[in-house]
């Protein structure tokens, strides 16, 4: 965090920092951490670092089913949150998309119904103040000839209209595009590179909306080289881009040499406990193993990750500025760090 800090303060680059629902819930996710750790955490590096235009967002506040006792407890990690202090909110309910009705509407009618809901909880919690709210669409189960799964620009911006109408008013919205989160292997368990991220659907779908005063937040772009990423991507319809497991990954590689009994111990863990689960998903490679479930050792080894020596925690910090600094430059945020504080003084 403080390499990322102190990258983004470089290039007077806005940054976005934060964890899904399945990452920090009320019980500390898979990484261990609750809410406010988190928060604390982030917000120690930025008063050290002396960088003030970041947000905290919660990410991935995930209703795949809609039940009551779901959004119950949706709502009161919603409500920890906000009591931590976050102020951006990515409600993901694009896992309720109905391939039984007839109509885009109906079939985005339990999304639209559950995003609003949410989306006016946490209106009322924030009590006037600003906060920052993302939304997803896509074709949760649904897939054309090649198998890929791509929100439509019907989808995106019925979608859109309809939360609209209930005054429910998005800045960004996530959409299939092509993108998978994490990291992804070929057929052999080889790591390959994010590059099937569909350009030209999502333009369109960036213009359909753009009169909504709504923009793409591009999600898993872990792998994704950062030459796609800066002639590729449509600069200004993208606005907001997530970069999770490459900051994983850069700390197991940093473990690797720093820290290598620890490494082979988070390694092995991984292997014996995951081995037969990966199986019966068809993976079976020990590189892709690791690369899949290796985030469940953050919380079992949190101890001794979050008490590696000074030199592991310097080389961290240096190889996380190098490359945020190298993110902020392709996806081209640097100088957004001063709109940000216009906008905030202007209030």
């Amino acid at each position: 965090a403080r390499g990322i800090f102190r990258a983004a303060k470089r290039l007077r680059a806005a940054v976005i920092f934060e964890l899904a629902k399945s990452e920090s819930d009320l019980k500390g996710g898979y990484t261990g951490l609750t809410p406010s750790d988190f928060s604390n955490a982030v917000r120690s590096f930025a008063k050290d670092v002396g960088f003030a235009e970041w947000a905290l967002h919660a990410d991935h506040i995930t209703v795949k089913k809609g039940t009551e006792d779901e959004i119950k407890e949706v709502k009161s990690l919603i409500e920890a949150q906000i009591a931590a202090g976050y102020t951006s909110f990515a409600i993901d309910a694009s896992f309720l998309f109905d391939l039984n009705e007839p109509t885009v509407l109906g079939q985005l009618q339990r999304n639209i119904d559950v995003t609003t809901e949410l989306a006016n909880f946490i209106k009322e919690l924030m009590a006037e103040r600003e906060f920052g709210l993302e939304v997803e669409v896509g074709e949760i189960g649904k897939k054309d000839k090649d198998g890929l799964v791509l929100t439509t620009v019907a989808e995106a911006t019925t979608f859109i209209d309809e939360l609209h109408k209930r005054e429910v008013f998005p800045n960004v919205l996530a959409i299939a595009n092509g993108s998978t989160h994490g990291n992804i292997y070929d057929e052999h368990g080889n790591i390959i590179e994010q590059v099937s991220i569909n350009i030209e659907r999502t333009v369109e779908i960036a213009k359909a909306i753009d009169p909504f005063k709504v923009r793409v937040a591009q999600h898993g772009i872990t792998g994704t080289p950062l030459k796609f990423i800066n002639t590729k991507f449509p600069k200004g319809l993208i606005l907001k881009g997530n970069v999770g497991t490459f900051w994983q990954n850069l700390a197991w590689e940093v473990f690797e040499i720093f820290e290598p009994e620890l490494y082979d111990d988070i390694w092995n863990w991984t292997l014996s406990e995951y081995r037969d689960e990966a199986a019966k998903k068809g993976i079976t490679k020990n590189d892709e193993i690791f690369g899949k479930y290796s985030k469940y050792a953050i919380k079992e080894f949190k101890d001794r990750i979050y008490n590696v020596s000074e030199e592991t925690k310097e080389a961290l910090e240096a190889k996380a500025y190098a490359d945020a600094m190298m993110f902020f430059k392709a996806f081209g945020a640097v100088g957004t760090a001063d709109k940000v504080k216009e906008y905030v003084y202007a209030q």
